[in-house]
Parts: C-alpha cells; sequence; structure tokens
C-alpha cells in the first residue's frame, strides 16, 4: 500500500449549526435503509469513499438504520445529478448522493447542458478535497510537460464533460499548450485505468489515491501536474501545481476557476425536499462519521485522503464558484469549450 497524506482538519470545517430533531424524527430511521448513490460505476474514488461512509453512518444516525451503496453511473454522473434535481430521487431522507464534483464549475460555465442550480441542493457535506493528477504511463518515457511538447501528440481517456480528468485535460491543452486526444465514453475511471494497462491510452487524469499501489511504488506511471498544491508521500516531488503551471496571470486566473469544485471533491447531497429535521439528522450523523477514529483508519488503510468540510462550507466553495467575476468565467467557460 501507498501512503496518503492526510491534511489536519482546519478550523471552521465543522460549523454548521444542527437543530435538535424532535423524538419523533428520531425515530424515523428505525428499521429504514439509507441508500447511499454514487452516480460514476463501481471500483474509482467516489465509491470507494461511499461504501466507507456506508459502514460507520448507520451508527451515528438515530435508529441505526441499514446504510447500501448503490451504482447510478451516466454522462460522467450527471445522470444522478438530475435524478435528484428533477425531484425523481426519493424525498423522504432515504437517499444520498454523491457525484463529480467538476459538474458544479461546468453548471456555471455551460448553464445551457447542466440546468442545475447546486446551491438548492440539500447539502450533507464533503468527505475530501480531490487530489488529482495527470500521469504518462512509464512505456512512454515522457515524464514532464516540457517532454510532452516536445513529443507531440498524446491519447488520454475520459468518462464524461465535467470530471476532474477532462477539465485537467482542457487546461493542458488550452492553456499550458499540450496536444491531447481524447478517448470518450469510459463508464468510470476504472475502465480508463485498464484500457492504460492495455496500452489504448497514452496515460490518464484523476484521482491520486485511487491509483494503484503498483503502480506509484513501482514507477509505472509519471505524474506531470495535479490540481491541488497538497503533496502525498507518495507523489514523486516537484509535481507543477496547474495554478503554476499557466504561464500568464490571466492564465492563473482561470486555472483557479475551473478547479475550484476541487476543495469539494467527494460532496454528498439529498433531496432539497427532504424535511427540515430528517436533513438535521442527517448533516448531524455524517460529521460525527467523518471525526469517527475508525473511519478514519478505515479511510488510511485504503489510502483514502481525509479532508471533510460540513455542509456550511461546501456551500461557501459552491457560491465562490457561481459568484466568480463574469469575465473570468467566460473566460474559463471558453476553455473547457475549446
Amino acid at each position: 500500500m501507498h501512503a496518503k497524506y492526510f491534511p489536519p482538519l482546519g478550523a471552521g470545517l465543522f460549523t454548521t449549526a444542527l437543530a435538535i430533531a424532535p423524538a419523533s424524527a428520531d425515530d424515523f430511521y428505525r428499521g429504514k435503509t439509507i441508500n447511499i448513490v454514487v452516480g460514476l460505476s463501481s471500483g474509482g474514488g467516489y465509491d470507494l469513499f461511499a461504501r466507507t461512509i456506508a459502514r460507520r453512518l448507520g451508527a451515528h444516525t438515530p435508529g441505526e438504520p441499514r446504510v447500501i451503496v448503490t451504482n447510478m453511473p451516466g454522462a460522467g454522473s450527471l445522470t444522478s445529478v438530475l435524478w435528484v434535481a428533477s425531484g425523481a430521487a426519493p424525498r423522504d431522507g432515504t437517499t444520498i448522493v454523491t457525484f463529480n464534483h467538476g459538474l458544479v464549475g461546468d453548471s456555471v460555465m455551460t448553464p445551457e447542458r447542466i440546468r442545475v442550480d447546486f446551491r438548492k441542493f440539500a447539502w450533507i457535506g464533503s468527505a475530501a478535497e480531490d487530489l488529482s493528477a495527470c500521469y504518462m504511463w512509464h512505456k512512454s518515457g515522457l515524464k514532464t510537460i516540457a517532454d510532452i511538447k516536445a513529443h507531440g501528440a498524446i491519447n488520454f481517456g475520459q468518462t464524461a464533460a465535467g470530471s476532474s480528468s477532462d477539465t485537467l485535460q482542457h487546461i493542458l491543452r488550452n492553456i499550458v499548450g499540450l496536444t491531447i486526444n481524447t478517448a470518450n465514453g469510459y463508464p468510470g475511471s476504472a475502465e480508463v485505468r485498464l484500457a492504460v494497462e492495455r496500452g489504448e491510452l497514452d496515460g490518464d487524469c484523476g484521482a491520486w489515491a485511487v491509483n494503484p499501489p503498483d503502480w506509484v511504488e513501482n514507477g509505472k506511471i509519471y505524474p506531470f501536474i495535479k490540481n491541488a498544491p497538497a503533496q502525498t508521500p507518495d507523489m514523486p516531488p516537484g509535481v507543477p501545481y496547474a495554478v503554476d503551471a499557466a504561464p500568464t496571470e490571466r492564465g492563473k486566473a482561470i486555472v483557479r476557476q475551473l478547479i475550484a469544485s476541487t476543495q469539494i471533491g467527494r460532496p454528498f447531497v439529498t433531496s432539497p425536499e427532504t424535511p427540515p429535521e430528517r436533513l438535521a439528522i442527517l448533516r448531524k450523523a455524517f460529521d460525527e462519521t467523518m471525526r469517527d477514529p475508525a473511519f478514519i483508519d478505515d479511510l488510511k488503510k485504503q489510502n483514502l485522503p481525509w479532508s471533510p468540510r460540513d455542509a456550511d462550507a461546501a456551500l461557501a466553495v459552491i457560491k465562490g464558484i457561481v459568484d466568480a467575476p463574469p469575465d473570468i468565467v467566460e473566460a474559463a467557460r471558453k476553455t473547457m469549450n475549446e
């Protein structure tokens, strides 16, 4: 197993003022099942987080309901998001959805495609920031941005628009200046990694935590850019932060807007029509799960990062993305559409 960086829990991450639910609300979950719906296929980072949370969430919920995980892959998790936004998802507090955080920024830059206002969702919180990186497979011999520029076109895969991989590839292509051919349509990151191993792709961009330990420990991949300034013990030193890789100040501002949603890299929401007292219970159970030593230890065993945010902190990130200067939003939009 390769070790992961576990950032300290910063002040203010758990500041949500939760109302004390009445006894009737406490009784609601007794004998019930909470379904955590993952908007992507099994085996990826979102799925791993959901299943790790599911093992602990019930113990922190009054009535100790059963907690299960199901997958609803489609359009890079947009299918699951629209399921909630349309009102089709259960509205009684028994369903939680986790989705690709990149869709938040995409909803601002391409509202004609992502017609969702994430501020209106009932936010439960975020389990961790997203530390994603782009890497080249070792057989390519390419290790740095300069190597790739000198080489020419490379082939990467893609699950859907709005994913971390999609955002980083657009940054590399339209701001950093690399030539990338993207093969679309993979249902999840696990399938992309298999394609890399088979030699169909030259590399990939995605969550660093879910890369196979063998890849990292035996030098099978060369990371050359990352979407956060954090450094993990197993990531080679000197991997450029995407903001720093931008050649101009304006380019840096555009990149910041594009990767802002990484701060809520593993989001969890429920229907906005969930009764307030049940939403309060879910938020409190989520926050307690995030602080549970057994949960934190479980993350470490799976090499998953720990940097949670409560509902208020997650919403603050959303509002920052939505309220960004219009000219930067427009420039980011063009970056993602060229």
